[in-house]
């Protein structure tokens, strides 16, 4: 069996800094690129892409609302068009910034709101896979377990990696509990690791009620704005090898 481990990196820009990107890079296999709406800027971009490529982490690009003030968590009504676009338009940030660096994108994975809401509104689920196809067919669409993401991956003719939450609570009903909730949050890595190997080993989402949800699981996602991110990923990591799990980039070319 191989998973993924991913984390969203490269979210400081300007003379802000947002996580321990270089703390947590070598524990993940895959990293989710801030592309300059919610979090990044190109220098930024292209640093982390070259922390990447240092660690053998596969690039993909995390797109988001235009919404630094609020780190692209706040629901932007926008037209399906204009996520579309503006999908396309972050990723192609990010390729020219990888090739710079001779190297590609992999996957895209949506960030925060846009992702939130794409979980349930087929019409915006369909706008994203659009946007993403319209920048490369070769690219995975990692999208959140039992969401109308992955529908939308699939009727676009898209690849497709199902996603899990290690350092998030889920509800019976498999929907992700809301960070307004305090225990939404998962920032202790043993009770982490041990959720995230049962996941993987039963191919299933774990309930904060212990309820198992069944569904494929390729990948988990690790926040990496939380301060417990490096320790979480540290954790995750040795138990799914402990366990016999490979831990393999997102990528295309395996």
């Amino acid at each position: 069996m191989k998973i993924s481990i991913n984390a969203d990196m490269g979210e400081s820009f300007g003379a802000y800094k947002l996580g321990d990107d270089g703390a947590v890079m070598p524990h993940i296999s895959s990293a989710n690129i801030a592309c300059g709406m919610h979090a990044g800027d190109p220098v930024v971009m292209y640093r982390t892409v070259g922390l990447a490529l240092e660690h053998g982490v596969s690039i993909g690009a995390h797109p988001g609302f235009s919404d630094l003030q609020g780190f692209g968590r706040r629901h932007i009504t926008m037209d399906p068009s204009e996520i579309e676009y503006l999908v396309t338009y972050q990723i192609g940030a990010l390729q020219a910034l990888s090739a710079s660096h001779g190297a590609r994108v992999d996957f895209v994975k949506p960030h925060g709101a846009l992702n939130n809401i794409a979980h349930h509104t087929g019409e915006v689920a369909d706008a994203i896979a659009r946007g993403i196809r319209a920048a490369g067919r070769d690219l995975i669409f990692v999208a959140n377990c039992l969401s109308e993401m992955t529908r939308a991956a699939g009727e676009a003719g898209l690849p497709v990696a199902h996603e899990a939450y290690a350092d998030r609570h889920y509800f019976p009903d498999g929907q992700l509990m809301p960070r307004s909730k305090n225990s939404a949050v998962i920032r202790d890595p043993e009770l982490s690791a041990k959720r995230t190997v049962v996941m993987a080993q039963e191919q299933c989402l774990v309930a904060i009620d212990g309820t198992r949800i069944s569904t494929p699981v390729d990948t988990f996602c690790i926040h990496a704005d939380e301060p417990s991110a490096a320790a979480v990923a540290r954790q995750v990591r040795a138990a799914l090898v402990d366990a016999g799990i490979s831990v393999a980039p997102v990528t295309g070319r395996n």
